[in-house]
């Protein structure tokens, strides 16, 4: 009965509130069964009525949701090239506190590894009396999600054995995940497409990732490393990729790639909103690129559409390729929304095959901080909810 318990928390912890007939079918157990469980559940404190379902016609049926005031939380980490960020959820989901945004370039990652540690140490310090059960961390690189190895990252380099060394220095579990992956995990329980059976999530950050969920379920392929979009040949340009490859559609489709071209740009003499940010500072950031391109700045405007294209053009190989229902955009560069989708649907025009591509919704996320709500979803995913109990649950078990 304990792994059934399990499973009702765990679908009501993300789905965050259900009836009994519901969590029947979500989780293929009878009635009879979820109502047992509901009601050591009730006993015990971890479960709590949250009113009744809508009316179908007939009697309407009662809704339960976790007891988050007696449950402990959920530590969500979201690293990228550039940016941790930090955010405490409860065990639903609900963000507790500020989110934390560390500027925490990878490239010295000695240095980034140590800042990582400090603010989780704050964290864990700030929430001490109420216990923090696990910490869900997703970032860049070739990550195996059940050894916790991050194969990006020689053995030497605190990076590489993250989990390990994480789990060690705070005794709490940890999940570690690739940051794309946790994306597609966001857009999966929390998107408007949650419900859809096919659907490729299009991380467009610093880089360009993909999470992609086949037949309702993440698919990471054979080795877990299923999804590495921009390191497809599609480019241009002979540009060397960070990957050590040459003409990879990250060199033409990111965020950096636009802010190296607006760099050169300005200091080539052309007009811009952003050379006075440049001139002061030396450098563009991300956010302050994204602002520039809403806010109509031609040479801003210029580049973003460069992006877009060649997503585009990227795109139009996942729909040949996978034939999906749906293609989310999301991740930071998401939010150059106006200009990203008719770029891209112009490119998917000129690419892909009409009688294919005509069966493929694009879709702009727009799910806030997507990275860290996915990497709690993650977490949760791999959470021992039989050690979360306010009172004894052994206590209110039928004997068996």
């Amino acid at each position: 009965m304990a792994k059934s318990i399990s499973q009702v928390m765990r679908c009501l912890s993300i789905n965050r509130e259900h009836s009994i007939a519901e969590l029947s079918q979500l989780i293929n157990k009878s009635i009879p069964n979820i109502t047992g469980i509901i009601n050591c559940l009730l006993e015990a404190e971890l479960v709590i009525e949250q009113g009744l379902a809508p009316s179908t016609g007939g009697r309407r049926a009662q809704r339960f949701a976790l007891n988050v005031e007696h449950l402990p939380y959920v530590l969500s980490v979201a690293i990228d090239q550039f940016y941790t960020s930090f955010a405490l959820y409860d065990i639903s989901g609900n963000a507790i506190g500020d989110i934390k945004h560390l500027y925490n370039p990878l490239i010295n990652t000695e240095k980034a590894y140590g800042q990582l540690v400090e603010s989780c140490k704050e964290f864990i310090a700030q929430y001490g009396s109420r216990q923090i059960c696990i910490i869900g961390l997703s970032m860049p690189g070739f990550i195996d999600s059940h050894t916790g190895v991050n194969n990006s990252y020689p053995q030497s380099d605190p990076f590489y054995h993250l989990k390990e060394e994480l789990q060690s220095l705070f005794q709490i579990p940890v999940v570690i995940e690739n940051d794309s992956v946790a994306i597609a995990m966001a857009e999966k329980s929390f998107g408007d497409q949650k419900y859809a059976k096919d659907l490729l999530v299009v991380n467009l950050n610093w880089g360009v990732g993909l999470g992609i969920i086949i037949d309702g379920k993440l698919f990471k392929g054979h080795s877990g490393h299923a999804g590495e979009f921009s390191h497809i040949p599609l480019a241009d340009t002979e540009l060397l990729c960070s990957c050590g490859k040459r003409g990879c559609l990250e060199v033409s489709a990111s965020l950096s790639i636009a802010l190296a071209a607006v760099t050169q740009r300005i200091n080539s003499g052309e007009v811009s909103l952003l050379a006075g940010t440049y001139h002061q500072h030396g450098k563009i950031s991300g956010d302050e690129f994204i602002d520039a391109v809403n806010r109509g700045d031609q040479l801003a405007a210029e580049e973003a559409q460069k992006i877009a294209g060649m997503l585009g053009k990227g795109i139009a190989t996942l729909i040949h390729i996978i034939n999906p229902e749906y293609i989310t955009i999301s991740g930071r560069g998401a939010k150059m929304d106006a200009i990203l989708l008719p770029e891209i649907q112009i490119a998917i025009q000129k690419y892909a095959i009409p009688h294919i591509a005509r069966f493929t919704k694009i879709i702009i996320s727009n799910i806030e901080h997507p990275q860290l709500i996915g990497t709690y979803a993650l977490a949760v995913q791999e959470l021992d909810f039989s050690s979360l109990t306010t009172k004894s649950l052994a206590s209110t078990l039928p004997n068996q």
